[in-house]
């Protein structure tokens, strides 16, 4: 292996071959191999400029990565494949595109944004909750929201699968029997719109994805798909550039409490000077 190279995974998912998470999947299974040898353990590193790296003994190809924009319709999953035949949202796209995998998902009954490439490197990174990379939804719910709902989905609600909250919600419009709300995440659990707003006591009736970071679904129609420009692209790679880590307040209040004990014990009470100076008279049992 090339200990100057990059994680196995991770080149795999740049070259396209799957995501990082599949990527992995398909090196536990033992079907990677790396100058003719298999590669059966997570941790090796490659440098695809300099080795010959295979998949089901078929060599990485050079490809052209693509990044597309798609309204997925309601009806359509987004997982690779689907065993009761049911409509994909890669099936949206062009065949001769090759494979291309979905960029987080979307729910069986929602609509809306999804982006599709062959870039895994990038697609880890736009769905990795580490990144923070903002998605926002329209939502129409069922019933009158109050500010207090808003409120309770701001600072967060407990899921299944721990605390969950929203980065930004706001009323856009009431009508007769409902309420359209603009929510804005940054983490793809499953379902959890649909959850939350469970949790306060609201059904959502309609889920609308509109943007995925800087990306806008704008006004494409439903169903159709376009390129992004080389512009987009480089607006979505500084989406999920981390952010700086500052000092922690906590570690920093934590030093002075440190300092402080220290000082403390150089000096003595005058009540302890005392009980030092004079030992107690004979007899005493106390």
């Amino acid at each position: 292996m090339d200990a100057g190279g990059d994680r196995l995974q991770k080149v795999l998912a740049a070259a396209g071959v799957a995501s990082r998470r599949e990527s992995e999947k398909l090196i536990l299974e033992g079907r990677v191999e790396v100058d003719g040898q298999v590669v059966s353990k997570l941790g090796a590193r490659a440098d695809r400029s300099r080795q010959t790296i295979c998949v089901d003994g078929e060599p990485l190809r050079r490809t052209n990565v693509v990044y597309y924009a798609v309204h997925k319709p309601e009806g359509v999953v987004c997982t690779a494949k689907d065993p009761s035949g049911r409509p994909r949202v890669t099936d949206l796209l062009p065949a001769e595109l090759g494979r291309l995998f979905s960029v987080g998902r979307l729910d069986m009954s929602s609509e809306g944004l999804i982006l599709l490439t062959n870039d895994g490197a990038l697609a880890n990174q736009l769905t990795h909750p580490r990144h923070g990379v903002k998605k926002t939804y329209e939502v129409k719910v069922a019933g009158y929201l109050d500010p207090t709902v808003l409120t309770k989905l701001k600072k967060g609600v407990h899921l299944a699968e721990g605390f969950a909250r929203v980065v930004h919600v706001r009323i856009k419009s009431r009508r007769k029997n409902a309420t359209l709300l603009e929510m804005v995440l940054d983490e793809g659990r499953n379902r959890e719109i649909r959850r939350l707003l469970a949790r306060v006591g609201h059904r959502v009736q309609r889920l609308t994805r509109v943007a995925v970071g800087s990306i806008r679904l704008g006004e494409m129609p439903v169903g159709s798909a376009r390129r992004l420009s080389a512009e987009e692209v480089k607006k979505l790679r500084a989406d999920v550039q981390p952010a700086e880590r500052k000092p922690r307040q906590h570690q920093r209040a934590g030093a002075t409490r440190q300092a402080a004990p220290v000082q403390r014990t150089r000096k003595q009470t005058p009540s302890s000077r005392k009980r030092t100076a004079r030992p107690s008279p004979k007899g005493d049992r106390r």
